[in-house]
């Protein structure tokens, strides 16, 4: 192994101390030192189980236990992993461009991704993803994922994993926390809008912010519907339900409502605030509600922090700048990350059922315990033996502490809360155990996601991967198991058992994903699945072909020079993993179609000449011969 003495002479650290001693010791554990593999048959072996027990190297034709949802961040798309084995599976386009499929280009994707897509410029910053539920544990339907950059919300099909709705939030700005209602199923999808802003954003009270606010927005799981907003004081930052489908509480940061970092940064303590789902669904049920501008969305007054609440609310103090906010999995508790404060905030549930109820006064009470882990605890997740773990992000650390434990010594009793420190690398933000957001979790993967990477990996110039660690926490201790470099911003993700996904394996001919496109062939007389022909009507021209590896259903197929052309194909091959592309040459078109899928797109055909389509996506010994010609009459 290099000393990196170069480096560190630069840098004047030392290149061990900035590993740190436990991940050092955990990391030549596992059978790795610092990243390199130790030669031997006994060094293989110690790389496929650790000292917990737990297998998490996966051999060639094995499966993983776990699909692993990763945002993309600023990709704007969603990632799966397999875990344990860490191999990224797919990327799911949602907010982005992607040539390979052709997402942002075909019709089918650019009717979800709205009237004109090229508003965003093929641009988004997806943060959050989460699942659906039944009773508290995933369903398998969707998965949701949030855009701060352009204040949308996204939804994938989890059969056919693909987006298959975006919608823009209204009165509002940068979604950040997003989660699903968890009881009896997820209705409610439960996005917070971040950045302050004025009501309405009109261009009025631009230098007033007295009146800036934002919203928590409940989202109708299948109609993709902002049902409800509630007005809130201060920032929203991260969101989380509870196990009986009561509450949604979010950390609520800037409580002095300030816009620049100083007057942010400000208060002692800022909020989690508490939503009381009945409440508000009351309220909207009798009218009992405003809009704002032309926005026709109920909108309930949430406000009145100072007061601790309302009828729809309750702001429960906590120390400054609260991050991340994450339901313990028996229902109990939420669990507030302090961010500017080295403590988390224990908020029992009971406390704000009595509260609604009229039974507790005071806001404070309901927080129960103030355990001290670090500096800058961010996100907790948990295991099943009542375990939680923190992400430290200053002292770079996954901290494990026990929660009963913690309460008992908020009660005077001397007892050692936390079980132990573990270096990560570098600056961790989410954590994430393995299905710790449902009422199931099994306590056996855990993983890291660190903002850098550092000395890691191989430099490859000014922007550095970042980094993901997986750590197996089935035992007494933990143990990080592996080490892997990940394209910027990996920010969140979930880790959901396999046998709670049940993906198809091609598609059914009668999928609403294509519905308008088949209503557009039957217009024309058109039978998909073996009419090849092209319609022309004016200068917009319709070409309809079916694909049977290795041919197109059309060898070629004449228009002229200013025509929209819209080509329409069907995927006919009905064998799993057999999809065939469409890749026009000089044209920038190349999309994706899957067995017994349609898929289009139009384009304006401004170049006189022989142009050639080809198969992009490989399908059969004679692919390279799958082609065929557009010819373009000059005008």
């Amino acid at each position: 192994m290099s000393d990196h003495k170069e480096d560190d002479n630069k840098t004047g650290i030392s290149r061990r101390g900035f590993l740190g001693a436990t991940a050092a010791a955990s990391v030549a554990g596992a059978g790795l030192a610092a990243g390199v593999l130790v030669g031997g048959k006994e060094a293989e072996a110690r790389t496929k189980t650790n000292a917990n027990g737990l297998k998490f190297h996966v051999d060639p034709g094995e499966l993983d236990d776990y699909y692993g949802f990763w945002s993309g961040g600023h990709s704007g798309e969603v990632r799966i992993l397999g875990v344990p084995s860490m191999r990224e599976l797919m990327r799911i386009p949602v907010f982005n461009r992607d040539s390979a499929t052709g997402w942002g280009q075909t019709n089918e994707s650019k009717r979800i991704l709205g009237d004109n897509p090229q508003d965003y410029m093929g641009a988004g910053d997806t943060h959050h993803v989460h699942a659906s539920y039944t009773n508290g544990t995933y369903d398998g339907r969707y998965l949701f994922t949030n855009d701060k950059l352009n204040t949308r919300v996204a939804r994938i099909r989890m059969d056919i994993m693909k987006t298959d709705k975006i919608i823009t939030v209204p009165n509002v700005t940068s979604i950040h926390g997003l989660r699903l209602q968890k009881y009896p199923k997820s209705n409610y999808a439960f996005a917070n809008g971040e950045m302050v802003i004025p009501q309405p954003n009109d261009g009025r009270d631009l230098e007033n912010p007295e009146n800036y606010w934002t919203m928590l927005s409940a989202i109708d799981v299948e109609s993709m519907e902002v049902k409800w907003q509630v007005l809130v004081d201060g920032n929203l930052d991260n969101n989380d339900t509870d196990y009986q489908g009561k509450y949604v509480c979010s950390t609520c940061y800037n409580s002095a409502r300030g816009v620049t970092l100083p007057e942010m940064m400000g208060p002692e303590r800022d909020w989690a605030v508490v939503i009381n789902l009945k409440a508000v669904e009351e309220a909207v049920a009798a009218g009992d509600f405003t809009t704002i501008g032309d926005c026709k969305v109920p909108v309930v007054d949430g406000r009145g922090a100072e007061q601790g609440g309302s009828k729809f609310t309750m702001y429960i103090p906590v120390p400054r700048s609260p991050h991340g906010l994450n339901t313990t999995p028996d229902g109990k508790y939420f669990i507030a990350n302090g961010k500017l404060s080295p403590t988390v905030s224990i908020i029992e549930i009971a406390k704000v059922d009595d509260y609604f109820a009229g039974k507790l006064k005071d806001p404070r009470d309901a927080v129960i315990a103030e355990p001290e882990l670090g500096l800058g605890p961010l996100h907790t997740t948990y295991d099943n033996r009542g375990n939680a773990y923190t992400s430290v992000f200053l002292d770079s650390q996954v901290v494990k502490w026990n929660i009963a434990d913690a309460l008992r010594a908020a009660k005077g009793e001397k007892v050692n809360y936390i079980r132990q420190k573990l270096d990560v690398h570098y600056q961790i933000g989410h954590i994430k155990a393995t299905m710790a957001e449902t009422k199931e979790p099994d306590g056996k993967w855990l993983v890291a996601l660190c903002k850098f990477s550092k000395d890691r990996f191989l430099p490859v110039g000014p922007l550095h991967a970042e980094n993901d660690q997986l750590i197996d926490i089935s035992g007494d201790e933990m143990k990080l198991v592996h080490d892997g470099p990940t394209f910027p911003e990996p920010h969140d993700c979930i880790m959901v058992r396999r046998d709670s996904v049940r993906p198809a394996r091609v598609w059914k001919r009668d999928d609403p994903y294509f519905a308008e496109t088949v209503a557009m062939a039957k217009a024309d007389g058109i039978t998909l699945e073996q009419d090849n022909k092209v319609i022309r009507d004016g200068n917009q021209v319709r070409v309809y072909m079916t694909t049977i590896a290795p041919n197109f259903g059309l060898t070629d197929f004449k228009i002229k020079q200013g025509d929209e052309v819209t080509v329409v194909i069907t995927n006919m091959d009905s064998i799993e993993d057999l999809h065939h592309g469409f890749a026009l040459t000089n044209h920038g078109i190349n999309f994706e179609i899957a067995p017994q899928a349609t898929a289009s797109v139009t384009f304006t055909a401004n170049k006189p000449g022989v142009h050639w389509y080809y198969c992009s996506w490989f399908c059969h010994a004679l692919h390279m011969e799958m082609s065929g010609r557009m010819l373009v009459e000059a005008a």
